[in-house]
């Protein structure tokens, strides 16, 4: 018998104007309510400032992209704020001595861009972090964008959402690697890494990818057994956890809003979706099955760290975050 689950969707990797994005407390958690996010961790550089609790209905927690020059981290459930070193082992240290835990994000940015922007990569992967941003909506568009004149320019911010490729296939085998020689859980998020960017050079001011329409591109979908409680230290603390532990799924919203069951029942993955896509089943970084279906139940027969890769019309739509089988 299938256990009853409660989903909670949340966005991660959100700046505000105490660092370089626009938008203030009330302005991001009122994006964040009109697209249906319960939840949202907002990452400033280098900066704890943002006020965190129920804003709009929202639950906003604060976190920290700890942001030297590369090796950019996001640092959660921490109390002070971090500073930024050119060893990264020296802040993930601290993050951990004060109880929090954190993502290498966007860690896979490319160096084969065609415009200005320059990537900011985690550069030395035997250092390992708790856990990795393995998608980066903004990330992904910015790899993809192309300035080399005005039509692409147009062209790939009037469709950005054809831009988006998915995650990085070094920074996915970087992970599965990390969870293979691990006894725990490597967790992995999906960033949107918001910004909403103003650009004051055209007769009006435009804002580029405001919140709301990021809201509606990445998000990770807690699942617990429990509703949520009333509390905000409560609910904090149960999200961070759930993340912590891998308990999320990530999902492009922008490609399909809905809320997928996925889950582990008697040694059988179970997937049931309202549509047909390609369903791939990963263990220890290998594809082992295939199908194209919208129910799924896969015999597991060996022991491992199995996970959940799902494609809608060949573009990458939902990951799910490793479970550990032993049979």
């Amino acid at each position: 018998m299938e256990d009853k689950f409660f989903y909670y969707t949340g966005a991660i990797h959100i700046h505000t104007k105490f660092s370089d994005g626009t938008g203030d407390i009330n302005e991001v958690s009122k994006a964040a309510r009109a697209v249906g996010l319960d939840w949202i961790i907002i990452t400033d550089h280098n900066s704890l400032d943002i006020e965190e609790g129920f804003f709009n209905g929202v639950c906003v927690i604060r976190g920290e992209e700890v942001s030297p020059s590369d090796n950019h981290y996001l640092a959660l459930g921490i109390k002070d704020c971090i500073r930024p070193d050119n060893d990264p082992q020296k802040f993930i240290e601290e993050v951990r001595n004060q109880g929090g835990f954190g993502y290498a994000a966007h860690p896979g940015e490319s160096d084969l861009r065609k415009n200005k922007a320059r990537p900011i990569k985690w550069l030395d992967n035997s250092i390992i972090p708790d856990g990795v941003e393995i998608w980066n909506w903004f990330s992904d568009w910015a790899d993809n964008y192309d300035e080399t004149n005005i039509f692409k320019i147009f062209y790939s911010y009037i469709f950005r959402h054809n831009l988006i490729k998915g995650p990085c296939t070094e920074t996915v085998k970087w992970w599965d690697d990390l969870n293979k020689n691990s006894g725990k859980i490597v967790p992995a998020i999906g960033g949107v890494d918001a910004h909403a960017l103003k650009v004051s050079k055209y007769i009006l001011p435009v804002k580029i990818f405001p919140y709301k329409s990021m809201f509606k591109t990445l998000a990770n979908i807690i699942i617990l057994k429990e509703k949520l409680p009333k509390d905000f230290e409560q609910q904090k603390n149960i999200i961070l956890n759930s993340l912590k532990n891998g308990n999320n799924i990530i999902i492009n919203r922008h490609l399909r809003d809905e809320i997928p069951f996925i889950s582990v029942v008697d040694n059988y993955i179970l997937v049931r979706l309202a549509v047909n896509a390609q369903i791939r089943i990963i263990l220890d970084g290998f594809c082992i099955h295939e199908e194209y279906s919208k129910n799924l139940k896969f015999k597991t027969l060996k022991n491992g760290k199995y996970r959940v890769e799902i494609y809608l019309k060949n573009k990458p739509w939902i990951y799910t975050n490793p479970v550990f089988v032993d049979l």
